[in-house]
């Protein structure tokens, strides 16, 4: 049952209770240690099952923002990731969306359409949406609050391929407008949860610093070359994702 009169009263008040949540520092649980976190998966995951019985759209809102995206920054990025992110996340000073599903491929992430393309003259990553089938669909957050989206794109440099990997990649700036190249729209009620902000992005030639790639398990030196611990294609992406 719906218990409020409109969509945006919902997600009003499902942001207003997500403040509460990281006021009362329970988001920490889900971030590691040595991250500005807690560390206790046990008490993060029985907290998102409590949120589930009290409100399904607060338990989707907080597991998107401090699951998905969050989780992506912890467990995929490095030091500068951690504390550039991680404590605002915490706090919610920031929010962030998880930017993997794509129109065209759904969750089959290896076919992901989305191109990050190095530029080594600017030492940015040029995030690109070809065609209509590469939209960035559904996504948690993305239709009003987040500010960041962790986006999974087929990573290129030198003109050479590497697969999927996660770069953090700005929509919206300190007033919420909506950032040039960053197309944005509101994916509206979505079954069960009313108080959920889905939304769909498209990127325009969307350039970013190259230390916005997440980069644990892959990097990529100033001048383009590639690099992982990982030698094996598949094994790295399955750990990535």
């Amino acid at each position: 049952p719906h218990f409020f009169p409109s969509k945006s009263v919902a997600r009003a008040r499902v942001m207003e209770q997500l403040k509460i949540i990281a006021a009362a520092g329970a988001a920490a649980d889900g971030f590691g240690k040595g991250h500005g976190g807690t560390g206790d998966g046990g008490a993060a995951v029985t907290k998102i099952e409590m949120l589930a019985m009290a409100d399904r759209s607060l338990m989707v809102k907080a597991g998107v923002l401090w699951g998905l995206f969050g989780g992506a920054i912890d467990n995929l990025g490095t030091e500068r990731h951690h504390e550039a992110y991680i404590p605002q996340l915490i706090t919610l000073e920031l929010a962030g969306c998880c930017a993997m599903t794509e129109t065209g491929h759904g969750s089959d992430v290896a076919a992901l359409e989305t191109p990050a393309t190095y530029d080594p003259d600017t030492q940015e990553f040029v995030i690109h949406s070809p065609t209509p089938n590469s939209r960035k669909d559904y996504l948690g957050g993305a239709a009003e609050s987040a500010k960041l989206a962790a986006v999974f794109a087929q990573l290129n440099t030198g003109g050479k391929g590497h697969g999927v990997h996660c770069i953090v990649v700005p929509i919206r700036d300190d007033d919420r407008n909506t950032l040039p190249g960053i197309t944005i729209t509101d994916c509206d009620y979505k079954g069960g949860l009313l108080g959920v902000d889905n939304g769909r992005i498209m990127f325009n030639q969307v350039r970013v610093p190259r230390e916005n790639l997440l980069n644990r398990y892959a990097d990529v030196a100033p001048d383009g070359t590639y690099s992982s611990p990982i030698e094996n294609p598949n094994r790295r992406f399955f750990t990535m994702l």
